[in-house]
């Protein structure tokens, strides 16, 4: 392991952002006017650290064999640093990829999925609204101009997806993926629908139900706790939105996924999906082990597309894209904005979740992961390794002339003043 030292210290005078290392036996390497320190009690880690495996390094801290002292947004600078490259730049050819989906069928099944989504997105509620915005919105926000708190940005684009859905009183409204129930509520309070949304989590779906109470809505407001595939098609919806839910479907399953859409929109109708797409083309997850972290510790079974391969998905359902808009630098921020506010309430966090994940040692490693997974996905953003789109698709009416303009086959006007009036 000694001959590991010339080549860290080499890779480390390269850095625009110092840091120093604590190694094995007490020995100390480091840059002048260090900012972050990475304390080793493997020397496997330093291995890691060679070979630019950035997951295995984020999967040493989480597990306490890797301690990391010093502010994230210097310690992402530094992982930019330290990759020989594009972690998105990785395609292991059709035999890779032949994997991948076999990996993919097998990874989505109903109880499969369901599992999934509970390991994420019911670690704890009260640690969500430590760093969540009031509302709870847990997707890309909407600056729309760039002096927004995140507050005021979550709600520029719960409105900004109501406007480009055209949301009219007594429409039908599904929100598939409805989260802790923001959009759905907003829809309802500010558009007048009547609106439908399922989850398969059993927090937010207990927390939805509470708020649609509060706010006397039970005649037009409801919440499933149910699977897409679930969803009978006898009552077609007018409109239906997707944020932040489909790169949890699966490649194998997103020609399905589309289908079932479709299936559920009436003649005309109109969906937004909202999510996170790939960086590069043939990409489905990042390099460098840090893809195989989100999976293990933030995302089981979650996978991304880039977005011509879900436009094409989109296309081959019978869905005609009208509108699609490029969030990747809103993510970036909104990203950071949840990381700084965890970074400066650490100790109510871990707190939290002492209180609700159970054992000090679990509560610890979720909220070192939650660290990194944060600080790294605003950086992933940052860099265009991976994207968010919003991608508005109609389901053409071909039965009798419809629309705005001849041959519009839906409400959609092809002009994009309604959205700026």
């Amino acid at each position: 392991m000694q001959s590991l030292i010339p080549k860290i210290e080499s890779r480390l005078d390269a850095l625009s952002v110092p840091i120093a290392l604590e190694l094995p036996d007490g020995r100390r390497v480091e840059m002048p006017g260090s900012r972050i320190t990475l304390a080793f009690s493997e020397w496997s880690g330093l291995a890691k650290l060679a070979s630019s495996q950035i997951g295995a390094i984020g999967e040493a801290y989480v597990e306490g064999r890797v301690q990391i002292e010093g502010k994230m947004r210097d310690l992402t600078d530094a992982v930019v640093g330290l990759l020989p490259g594009n972690p998105a730049e990785t395609n292991s050819g059709w035999w890779g990829r032949l994997l991948r989906r076999a990996k993919s069928r097998g990874a989505h099944s109903l109880n499969k999925d369901a599992a999934q989504i509970e390991f994420h997105y019911d670690v704890s509620d009260d640690f969500y609204a430590l760093w969540l915005d009031p509302r709870r919105v847990y997707s890309c926000a909407y600056f729309r101009t760039p002096e927004m708190t995140l507050a005021q940005a979550q709600e520029a684009k719960l409105d900004h997806i109501c406007r480009k859905l055209m949301l009219q009183p007594g429409q039908r409204f599904l929100d598939i993926g409805s989260g802790w129930g923001a959009l759905l509520l907003w829809a309802a309070e500010h558009y007048g629908v009547d609106a439908t949304g399922i989850t398969l989590s059993k927090n937010q779906h207990a927390y939805v139900q509470q708020l649609i109470e509060e706010k006397g809505l039970q005649g037009r407001v409801r919440v499933e706790l149910r699977d897409y595939r679930e969803l009978s098609t006898g009552q077609p919806f007018d409109r239906i939105s997707s944020v932040g839910m489909f790169e949890h479907v699966g490649a194998a399953n997103m020609p399905a996924y589309f289908a079932k859409i479709n299936s559920l929109l009436v003649p005309g109708g109109i969906v937004m999906n909202h999510g996170i797409t790939a960086g590069q083309l043939d990409s489905t997850q990042l390099g460098n082990g840090m893809g195989d972290f989100i999976e293990k510790y933030i995302f089981p079974g979650g996978e991304l597309l880039h977005v011509t391969h879900v436009l094409r998905e989109m296309a081959a359902a019978g869905l005609e894209m009208v509108d699609t808009e490029n969030l990747r630098p809103h993510y970036a921020r909104t990203l950071w904005s949840w990381s700084d506010t965890l970074e400066a309430r650490l100790d109510e966090a871990l707190a939290v979740l002492q209180r609700t994940a159970g054992q000090t040692g679990r509560a610890e490693r979720i909220l070192r992961a939650y660290r990194l997974y944060l600080a790294g996905s605003a950086m992933s953003f940052e860099q265009g390794w991976i994207s968010l789109y919003q991608m508005l698709a109609i389901k053409p009416d071909r039965s009798k002339a419809t629309g705005p303009v001849p041959g519009a086959q839906s409400a959609y006007p092809f002009v994009r003043d309604f959205l700026y009036k």
